[in-house]
């Protein structure tokens, strides 16, 4: 796995190695990239189901100003913050349960311009984290969301997000999502 574009562009990233993760596919973090930027112009970005930390750090690459990653298995964050160490990448990671993880963000005063959301399939937790998100003031406005999951958990959306984009690869579905908040 490697960084695709961007200040890191070419570096090869640590994978954690296990079945528990499923590291997103050089092809396929290539075509979500060029799905919603490439690039950024700042930002501060939350990987919540970070694995190996790719996506993330792809972001940080492409021009996020500040990541936020969280997973919960010991050896996905070691992976997290080697690749960050490697990187000389200044970022944040957190070994924890992604509720843990939300509820400490909102004390920290955090909101998000990105959001990355590719927990273990079948969980079916993304609209529920979309909301605590949203009740809990997390998104900036214009904030995007990134999902992936399994194509039969594919969420609807209302008002204050509308899909941007959609797109199928086998069994699973990439949902990008934008929040139109108050002041958009």
């Amino acid at each position: 796995m490697r960084v695709i574009a961007g200040k890191y562009r070419s570096r090869r990233l640590k994978t954690v190695d296990s079945s528990s993760t499923r590291p997103t596919t050089d092809k396929n973090k290539e075509n979500l990239f060029n799905m919603i930027g490439p690039y950024f112009d700042g930002g501060i970005c939350l990987d919540l189901f970070a694995g190996s930390g790719g996506l993330g750090i792809e972001a940080m690459s492409r021009g996020m100003d500040e990541l936020y990653s969280v997973d919960k298995q010991y050896r996905a964050y070691q992976v997290i913050k080697d690749n960050f160490n490697d990187l000389k990448l200044d970022g944040h990671v957190y070994k924890m349960d992604y509720r843990k993880a939300l509820d400490k963000f909102y004390e920290m005063h955090l909101s998000f311009d990105l959001v990355l959301l590719d927990p273990p399939y079948s969980m079916k937790i993304n609209e529920s984290i979309i909301n605590y998100l949203l009740e809990h003031s997390m998104l900036n406005d214009g904030c995007i969301i990134v999902i992936e999951d399994k194509i039969e958990e594919a969420l609807t959306f209302n008002k204050p997000f509308y899909l941007y984009k959609q797109q199928t690869y086998g069994i699973t579905i990439l949902q990008i999502i934008k929040y139109k908040g108050e002041h958009s």
